[in-house]
This record gives structure tokens, sequence and C-alpha cells, in this order.
């Protein structure tokens, strides 16, 4: 989440230089409810000590107002139809959130 708040950061900052108004915030769509949790909390666990330095640049992010962190269920990531091994209707519906069509003819 970091790496991809960071990746926002610079992009809105040059679109920005370019004149180009991003309205703001910029919705940022997790899978991961605890990492949603931990972003919304300050005090959560222990055990995200290792997740110091990204929670507080996304919670930074959230209070100033430029990212707008919600859930997205799994099953609604366009990104897994690059990355995972999908069912037939379920790559399907992906494949076509993303406006793709298919150029080749179908076999007969």
């Amino acid at each position: 989440m970091g790496t991809t708040a960071c990746d926002l950061t610079w992009i809105f900052n040059l679109l920005k230089d370019l004149q180009i108004h991003v309205p703001s915030p910029i919705p940022f769509l997790c899978d991961n409810q605890a990492a949603l949790h931990i972003t919304a909390n300050p005090v959560f666990h222990e055990r995200t000590k290792h997740l110091k330095i990204d929670c507080h640049l996304i919670r930074d992010k959230y209070k100033s107002g430029f990212l707008a962190p919600s859930h997205i269920p799994s099953r609604d990531q366009l990104v897994d139809v690059f990355t995972k091994t999908l069912n037939g209707p379920h790559f399907l519906s992906l494949v076509a959130k993303l406006g793709l069509v298919n150029l080749l003819p179908s076999p007969t």
C-alpha cells in the first residue's frame, strides 16, 4: 500500500505540474480489511510493528484528505485478471469490466 500511495502522490504532482486538475480525495481500493483498520486506527496491535513506515504514510495521506481508502471484495479486483488463474465466468466478467473485446474469430 505504501508504494502505491507514493506512486499516486508522484502522478498527482506530475499532473498538477502539467496543470491538469485531479479531484481529491483519490479513491484507494484495497481488499485487505485489516490494512484499512490499521490505517484508520493508530493503535492496533504490536504485531503490526513491521508495517510502521507504510502505515504512517497511508495514515498521513488519509488524514490530509489526499487518499480515500475503502474496501473492495477480492472477487471484484480487476487486477486479478492479470495476476491469478480464474475460472471462465469470473475471468470473462473481469475482462468485460476492463472493456476488452475479443478480436479473434470464435472457433466453430
